[in-house]
């Protein structure tokens, strides 16, 4: 099975920590070369000196805030200039909306994770297909939510625009599948990461229960009973990176531990 990654080139977004630095170093191990793209540039230089080189790669950065989707384009059209041989693979991941009800989410909730997860998405997936057209061979990976399937409790305004998200990407699959250029989405479960955390946090101010009564009761619904962890989700980006992967094109994969309540 052909994993080797060596000579490629990868973008992975919110990549200075949880499953974005877990997949870029995954992608790093495997021999690609990996470009970071996050919003503060002291962690982006701490994280690509870390990355692993086993093929002497030069991982490198763009510093760029998802909330400002035209500065983001801006900004990956300049780093495209200067590097025109372009991305093999583009990882979409950024931090996920604030959980609550749906009803009590102000407008400005979902036009805002809809600038930040969607229109992000659809601007650097606009920027680099060009260059994979070229080549014919790219993978698009978008890092979402097992919301897709099945919409969780107290994450509004997540659901509705994952869900987006996932639509969008199974289009995409369509128009460029004969371009040799797949598309597909990770959905990662409960997986240890600081979202991980604050979600149990804001669980505790709301309930008033404690941190292991709310983990526990998480686990009751995870069959693997444990939470996941970001190394992964990470193997399944890869996977789906990678040459082995050439004939998967527009699917939804879950990292869940079996929790998803449905296939």
């Amino acid at each position: 099975m052909n994993l080797d990654l060596t000579s490629h080139r990868a973008l992975v977004g919110g990549s200075t920590q949880g499953i974005g630095r877990a997949v870029a170093e995954e992608l790093a191990q495997l021999g690609a070369t990996v470009t970071l793209l996050a919003r503060n540039e002291a962690t982006l230089q701490q994280a690509v000196a870390e990355l692993p080189r086993p093929q002497d790669q030069a991982h490198d950065y763009i510093v760029a805030d998802f909330s400002d989707p035209d500065t983001l384009a801006a900004r990956l059209h300049e780093y495209l200039a200067a590097h025109p041989e372009g991305f093999h693979t583009l990882v979409n991941n950024t931090g996920g909306p604030a959980g609550g009800p749906i009803l009590a989410a102000p407008v400005a909730a979902f036009r805002a994770a809809f600038e930040q997860h969607l229109v992000c998405n659809h601007l650097l997936a606009q920027a680099v297909v060009p260059g994979m057209q070229a080549r014919s061979y790219g993978r698009i990976i978008n890092i979402i939510s097992t919301s897709v399937k099945q919409p969780l409790a107290g994450l509004g305004v997540s659901n509705t625009i994952r869900a987006a998200v996932a639509n969008w990407a199974k289009t995409l699959a369509n128009e460029l599948g004969g371009a040799g250029i797949t598309v597909n989405n990770v959905l990662p479960g409960a997986t240890v990461t600081q979202r991980h955390t604050s979600l149990i946090e804001k669980k505790v101010e709301q309930t008033g229960q404690t941190t292991a009564e709310i983990e526990a009761a998480m686990l009751r619904t995870i069959p693997a009973g444990r939470f996941g962890q970001a190394q992964e989700v990470a193997a399944a980006v890869a996977f789906l990176a990678s040459p082995a992967a050439g004939y998967i094109n527009g699917i939804n994969v879950p990292v869940d531990g079996g929790r998803t309540g449905n296939l």
